[in-house]
């Protein structure tokens, strides 16, 4: 084996090695599934993304994404742009060419108002040659205007969607989709002969068409039904009528392609008179003579077996014809033999269509029957096979031209005037809800195919909207599979439109993606699939934003929000949201406030006044005590809670501010609930009221440790029997400075002048709040300042007093006390000398909360008021 000239035996893998080493030696995965065909527009500012499996976004466009400026067509892209737009030839056999007869004087009519720069309205009924006019003055005025003539089709347009089209005519400007203002913008300034076939409406539409293309001329082929033009629309109205006698039996003799025989020509006379000389009738009544030609020779003369009838019908029609022709011409042929075929009546003259659809081939027949299916419109060609099941059915579209059973509708074909009414009375409509199902299954699979482009798409709008219109107006025909087969026939119409909609958006053809957005939408609906509503939905949001309606886009998309979030459908809710915000910064309308800054206070809510940044003051630390004891702190207004932020009357604060994340902090979110703070403040004065309904109840029952009473009132004594050690065991503080004396008490001891029968005097508590004590007053001569003795003091209360409303009547005393009868003996002389020694007095404390209280106790503090006059608590005898 030579590695550099491998043999034959190692044909297909010398590679082999190589592959394993790169990781290709593997067998290859299946193949990945087509990719979405994903096209981005930019219109009026806006990039719309055509997602056909999310939903389209569309978002503002960003710099350098903006497509070129649109500018003029050249003459060759004009050409290939009226190509596009013409109706394609049709395969098989060639229809003969009928010429324009009686014409002349509307066609230099029409074509003198087009080179003077004026706009034409040409009227005539259905069947009156409209279109063979529009061709001849279409082919005079070419080199009239400077962006050439460009032909249009009314038939199911708006005035929006015709200035679209012109636009796209006579502008070059590709992955672009002017709104409207650049849109009258980019056409006033558009020189070009337009020609309208099949316009269907007038009035003040006809005026927003006119006006937008100010410098172009305008041919609108109309029929008696469409609406009037306005008053001041500047149309020069040509009526278009009926041929001649004579016009109508040359027409007729050319359609046939020979000589007409007196009796021909007597049966052309009475359909004249019965059509009014409409062209049309005698284009069909020319194939019913042709058919009539070809059923008069015998087919075995032709086709010995069988295989032309098998696909041209009965026989060869231009050998047929042919051999008609040289007989009635007085060709002497022996080897033709013509059979006697009667003409046709009357009544099959005016309504040749059933008649001559029995003589056409089986292919053309059931390409008619999709087309009665589909409401008149005719696939194009290339579906023929597909749909019919022949792969020679697309010359059934010549067939069917020849009859003059179809008419040019833009780049396609449909039913002549006429002739679906015909079909119908013939029994064509029979399983037409099939066949519209079958040519929507077929569309749905074409239009999603990755090959199919959005103009080839666009193209067909019309055939794909009658098959969605088709399903949704089907009805059952009573059996048993009636529902089952609607039921199908709906989810089909979901499909198709699901297919349909992306296609027409990126094809640039908006009116035809609205239509289909429409109909899935109603599809889904009656089918129960919310997914599929959903997204239809959130399609017609995003064309009413391109399309400037904001209300109704808001709308779609917060239905589309509001289903696709109970489908849990993440990505397409997120895409739903992004074009809401959009709606949002269009219409200035911002639903969610931004949130504030740091340094800017953040107003309470249900209208509590903020305070001002600049006065707020900064919060007071808290009081630390008074040095020389302890003080009782002001009650506050309710206790404090824990967690409970908003405690007592609190000052004004500095507002808090906002966290990293835009939220508020915890303290700012319980200041900001006004109502749960009135709440709390009623439940803290509620409990405060209970506290002190409890600590009074507590300080009236006494102290159970202590049955001695601490307070003697200004008419009690001390208790009996309390011995004096008691008294001096008491703790005595610093002696007073000079001038101070001590706790006023009641003096038991004996007066100085040995009279030692006197009973202790009462005095009352230093603690004791409004209650006189018992001393000797300053005006009395006799009267003795300084006690020998004193009773023991009570011992203020030292810590904070119980939250409660404040009283001023004087507390009970503990325990009862005894009443201390007056002396028996009577008093003794005044002194004469002074007591040797005072007493050291006993120092009590009051709280400096009873200030304004009446007390005589000697503890006052150095500076004080006087103490009130009142009866002495010792007497000396007189």
């Amino acid at each position: 084996m030579d590695p550099i000239n491998p043999g034959s035996e190692e044909y297909g893998h010398d590679t082999e090695g190589e592959e394993a080493r790169q990781g290709r030696g593997v067998p290859a995965p299946a193949a990945a599934p087509a990719r979405a065909r994903i096209v981005r527009l930019v219109s009026g500012g806006l990039l719309l993304t055509v997602n056909p499996v999310d939903g389209s976004e569309i978002e503002p466009c960003p710099p350098g994404r903006e497509p070129e400026a649109p500018r003029p067509r050249t003459p060759e892209e004009r050409a290939e742009a009226a190509r596009a737009l013409a109706p394609p030839v049709p395969p098989g056999p060639a229809a003969p060419v009928l010429p324009l007869l009686e014409r002349q004087e509307e066609r230099e009519r029409l074509t003198a108002v087009l080179g003077r720069g004026r706009s034409a309205r040409l009227l005539g009924v259905p069947g009156s040659g409209r279109t063979a006019l529009l061709d001849a003055v279409a082919a005079d005025c070419a080199d009239l205007a400077p962006d050439g003539v460009v032909r249009l089709s009314g038939h199911h347009r708006t005035p929006g969607e015709l200035l679209h089209e012109l636009f796209a005519a006579v502008r070059y400007a590709p992955g672009r989709r002017p709104d409207r203002p650049e849109l009258l913008a980019r056409l006033r300034d558009a020189g070009a002969v337009v020609v309208v076939d099949d316009l269907e409406f007038g009035g003040a539409a006809l005026d927003e068409l006119l006006a937008a293309a100010p410098e172009c001329a305008f041919l609108l082929a109309v029929t008696p039904d469409t609406p009037a033009p306005s008053a001041g629309a500047h149309l020069e109205e040509v009526l278009l009528a009926g041929l001649g006698r004579g016009a109508a039996l040359e027409l007729l003799e050319s359609a046939v392609g020979r000589t007409l025989t007196d009796e021909e020509a007597n049966w052309a006379g009475d359909l004249w008179f019965e059509s009014e000389g409409l062209p049309l009738r005698f284009a069909q009544a020319g194939a019913l003579l042709r058919q009539r030609d070809r059923l008069r020779v015998t087919p075995a003369e032709f086709d010995a077996f069988g295989a032309l009838e098998e696909a041209f019908g009965p026989t060869d029609p231009a050998a047929a014809a042919k051999a008609a022709a040289a007989a009635f011409d007085g060709v002497d042929d022996p080897d033709v033999e013509l059979r006697e075929i009667p003409l046709p009546s009357l009544g099959e003259g005016a309504a040749p269509a059933g008649l001559l659809a029995s003589r056409l081939s089986r292919s053309a027949q059931t390409a008619l029957r999709f087309a009665v299916a589909l409401g008149g419109e005719l696939p194009h060609q290339a579906h023929l096979p597909a749909l019919v099941g022949d792969t020679h059915a697309d010359a059934a579209l010549g067939e069917l031209m020849a009859c003059g059973l179809l008419s040019p509708a833009g780049p396609r074909y449909r039913l002549a005037a006429g002739v679906l009414t015909q079909l119908l009375a013939q029994g064509y409509e029979h399983e037409a809800a099939d066949r519209a199902h079958t040519a929507a299954q077929h569309y749905a699979w074409w239009a999603a195919h990755p090959s199919v482009t959005p103009e080839r798409a666009a193209a067909e709008a019309d055939a794909l909207l009658a098959a969605l219109a088709a399903l949704l107006t089907g009805t059952s025909n009573g059996n048993a599979n009636g529902s089952e087969a609607e039921a199908e026939r709906r989810a089909t119409a979901v499909l198709l439109a699901r297919a349909a909609a992306p296609a027409f958006a990126a094809g640039l053809h908006w009116g035809a993606w609205e239509r289909a957005l429409r109909a899935g939408q109603e599809a889904a609906r009656l089918t129960g699939d919310v997914a599929e509503e959903a997204y239809f939905h959130h399609e017609l949001g995003v064309l009413a934003i391109c399309a400037g309606n904001l209300e109704r886009a808001r709308a779609e998309l917060e239905a589309s929000i509001g289903m696709r979030g109970v489908l849990a459908d993440k990505r397409g809710t997120v895409a739903g949201r992004r074009a809401l915000a959009l709606v949002a910064d269009l219409s200035g309308d911002h639903a969610v406030p931004a949130p504030p800054r740091a340094e800017e206070p953040v107003s309470p809510p249900r209208g509590t006044p903020a305070a001002r940044p600049a006065a707020l003051p900064v919060p007071e630390p808290a009081t630390a005590p008074l040095p020389g004891g302890p003080v009782r702190s002001p009650a506050p207004a309710f206790p404090d809670f824990p967690g409970f932020a908003d405690k007592g009357p609190a000052p004004a604060t500095r507002p808090v501010p906002v966290q990293g994340d835009g939220r508020p902090g915890l303290g700012s979110g319980i200041l900001h609930g006004a109502r749960r703070n009135l709440v709390a403040v009623g439940a803290g004065a509620l409990l405060v009221a209970v506290l002190g309904t409890v600590v009074t109840l507590g300080a009236a029952s006494g102290n159970g440790e202590d049955p001695t009473p601490q307070r003697v009132t200004s008419d009690s004594t001390p208790t009996q029997g309390v011995p004096d050690e008691e008294t001096d065991a008491e703790e005595t503080p610093e002696d007073p400075a000079p001038g101070e004396t001590g706790a006023p008490t009641g003096s038991g001891a004996p007066s100085p002048s040995g009279s030692g029968g006197a009973p202790p005097s009462s005095s009352t508590s230093p603690g004791t709040t409004g209650g006189p004590s018992s001393s000797s007053p300053p005006d009395d001569p006799s009267s003795t300042t300084g006690p020998t003795g004193t009773a023991r003091p009570t011992t203020p209360s030292t810590g904070p007093t119980a939250p409660g409303p404040t009283t001023t009547s004087p507390k009970p005393t503990t325990s009862p006390t005894k009443t201390t009868k007056p002396p028996v003996t009577p008093p003794t002389t005044p002194p004469t000398t002074p007591p040797t020694t005072e007493p050291e007095p006993t120092e009590t404390t009051s709280p400096p909360g009873e200030e304004g209280s009446p007390s005589n106790s000697a503890s006052a503090p150095l500076g004080g008021p006087p103490a009130p006059a009142g009866p002495t608590a010792t007497e000396t005898p007189a």
